[in-house]
């Protein structure tokens, strides 16, 4: 069994990308306001929620259970509208060495996007399962915005 893997959804939306990608990139402190899955998020280290130095933390719901981590942006393409989170500590180093999140929002040509997530991950041993929970929770969440913003 491998301890590295790569999962990945893509998810149809009805929200435009930009309007979608901009939540995540420029507003991502408003992101705990339109979802009942995360708890809490405040920037731990850093000036902003924006910065690649910035590490936030988190305190959202993974598989019925309130779980904690550190994050900070990673990778922040705006031009293809793509960025990737770096998770940590917290309950993210009882399981994984690595746990990246990566999201890539694009336009359909018949209205609406595609957002895919790509979750990129290296378990603790060959025990751990690989982290399915964290993609039912970006489903989740991809939908809380997408309903919150077409609200907007």
């Amino acid at each position: 069994m491998a301890l590295t893997g790569k999962i990945t959804t893509e998810l149809g939306i009805h929200t435009p990308a930009a309007k979608f990608f901009n939540l995540f990139a420029k507003q991502l402190h408003h992101v705990k306001n339109v979802t009942d899955r995360i708890h809490d998020g405040k920037v731990h280290h850093g000036d902003d929620w924006h910065s690649s130095e910035s590490v936030k933390h988190w305190s959202y719901t993974i598989d019925g259970k309130v779980v904690t981590c550190k994050e900070n942006i990673e990778v922040l393409d705006e031009e293809n509208k793509s960025m990737t989170f770096n998770l940590f500590e917290g309950d993210v180093e009882q399981h994984y060495k690595i746990l990246k999140v990566s999201l890539q929002v694009v336009d359909k040509e018949d209205g609406g996007a595609i957002a895919k997530w790509t979750i990129e991950y290296e378990k603790i041993n060959e025990n751990v399962e690989p982290p399915h929970g964290y993609l039912d929770y970006l489903t989740k969440l991809t939908k809380d915005v997408n309903d919150h913003l077409l609200k907007a």
